[in-house]
């Protein structure tokens, strides 16, 4: 009785690994035949639905702008944009003559000029629009300064009251010598707040005016 329990469990033991691989064997070549790679498997086929899961794309793709149209636009820095705004004579409506920074000729106006004022988040991320502190209230408003509007601006800043002309901010045209030049672009002072090296040298760069042909 004790040997034949023995033999059962030594023939177990022994009897355990070989069942294992012969099971893993059959598994194997059941799905892969004889070959290393699967090449001989039989499979069942592919079975593919009748209707498309993927509608076909019918966008038409977006064409790019073109240069010569009636609504591009050219780009430019804020410095080139007030430079030659304030030396062709910083009018409000007749259109100005600048150069942008691809060597195009383009037209742009006043209302160009405004954006760089009333705009937020234009001169450096977190910047607050020039309007915000220099507006029509001249009691409140930094340098007693308004820039939301063509008239504020050539009022001037340091105004005692809404009527009074104050300081020429533009230097009745000489760009280089004016307040405006040397606030935002000689001492870098304005806008008020902008940490180091958030400016560009030049301001920032947008888009505006349209290009014009030279004959």
């Amino acid at each position: 009785m004790k040997r034949d329990f023995r033999s059962c469990m030594l023939y177990s033991l022994l009897g355990l690994p070989i069942f294992l691989l012969a099971w893993i064997v059959i598994l194997y070549v059941a799905n892969c035949g004889l070959s290393t790679d699967c090449s001989q498997a039989s499979l069942p086929g592919v079975i593919h639905t009748p209707i498309p899961t993927l509608i076909p794309a019918t966008m038409i793709a977006p064409e790019k702008a073109d240069v010569g149209g009636s609504q591009a636009k050219c780009t430019a820095t804020a410095r080139i944009l007030l430079e030659a705004w304030v030396k062709a004579g910083y009018q409000e409506k007749e259109p100005f003559q600048f150069t942008d920074i691809r060597q195009t000729t383009c037209v742009a106006t006043y209302q160009d000029v405004s954006l760089l004022f009333s705009e937020a988040n234009l001169w450096h991320p977190g910047a607050l629009a020039c309007v915000q502190c220099h507006n029509s209230d001249i009691a409140t408003a930094s340098a007693n300064m308004d820039l939301s509007s063509f008239e504020g601006i050539l009022m001037g800043g340091k105004r005692t009251s809404p009527e009074v002309q104050g300081e020429d901010i533009l230097a009745r045209g000489d760009w280089e010598q004016s307040i405006m030049h040397d606030v935002l672009f000689g001492k870098k002072t304005m806008p008020f707040g902008r940490p180091p090296g958030a400016v560009p040298e030049d301001g920032p760069t947008v888009q505006v005016g349209t290009p014009v042909e030279i004959p």
